[in-house]
């Protein structure tokens, strides 16, 4: 009895002096969950057959007899296709699980691959260009935006909604056009091209949605 009780101190003892490993602190994470046709929303990542598709529209056709149907159309985060597949109501799925991390932009090489630096634990990672795709237009160096994970590959680089570019190149404004409404073309340290008020001078900067690709105002 003596033996048994002496036994068992010494393994709490141990165990006390066991160090805790911390547990990393990332960006916001998504799990498996199981949703269905009434929990889809815009720009949602759902696992179909092991890979992750992003939702870019829905719509719910209500019928007169029998359950409503919904249409979703969604993007294939690792090949880049779209699909158009309709559902019954209640139907089923899985929410993939997907890893977002703070990230910055350092460079693109002569192969253009995009080159990033974890902003937590500050590894280069690099991104094909046909992950980035249309964002490319909206990467200015130094930019801090997300870049999402699935399974070990980044299949979506995110950029803020809005953002303050520098306007590198635009026609100077006719002095004296007071129009109202005036607008113009103007080139932004990003390389995409928007349209700007007549005022908007090379060497200003402005705020941009980069959704909508539209001006918001004078930086």
């Amino acid at each position: 009895m003596m033996r048994s009780v002496l036994l068992t101190l010494l393994v709490a003892s141990a165990t006390a002096f066991v160090p805790v490993t911390p547990i990393a602190a990332r960006s916001a994470s998504a799990l498996h969950v199981a949703i269905d046709t009434s929990d889809i929303k815009n720009g949602m990542t759902i696992e179909i057959e092991g890979e992750p598709y992003k939702v870019l529209s829905f719509s719910i056709m209500k019928q007169a007899r029998g359950a409503a149907k919904t249409t979703i159309k969604f993007k294939n985060l690792q090949k880049g296709n779209t699909i158009e597949n309709t559902f019954r109501s209640g139907e089923k799925f899985e929410t993939a699980m997907i890893e977002k991390k703070d990230a910055q932009f350092t460079y693109k090489d002569e192969n253009n691959n995009y080159f990033f630096m974890d902003c937590e634990t500050f590894d280069e990672i690099a991104v094909n260009s046909n992950i980035v795709e249309d964002k490319a237009k909206w990467i200015a160096e130094g930019m801090k935006l997300v870049l999402v994970e699935f399974k070990g590959s980044i299949i979506e680089v995110v950029v803020p909604s809005t953002y303050v570019y520098e306007v590198t190149e635009t026609e100077p404004n006719v002095k004296g056009n007071t129009a109202q409404g005036h607008t113009k073309p103007a080139t932004l340290s990003s390389g995409a091209v928007i349209t700007v008020p007549g005022y908007l001078e090379k060497g200003q900067s402005c705020k941009v949605d980069t959704d909508k690709g539209a001006f918001v105002e004078r930086a």
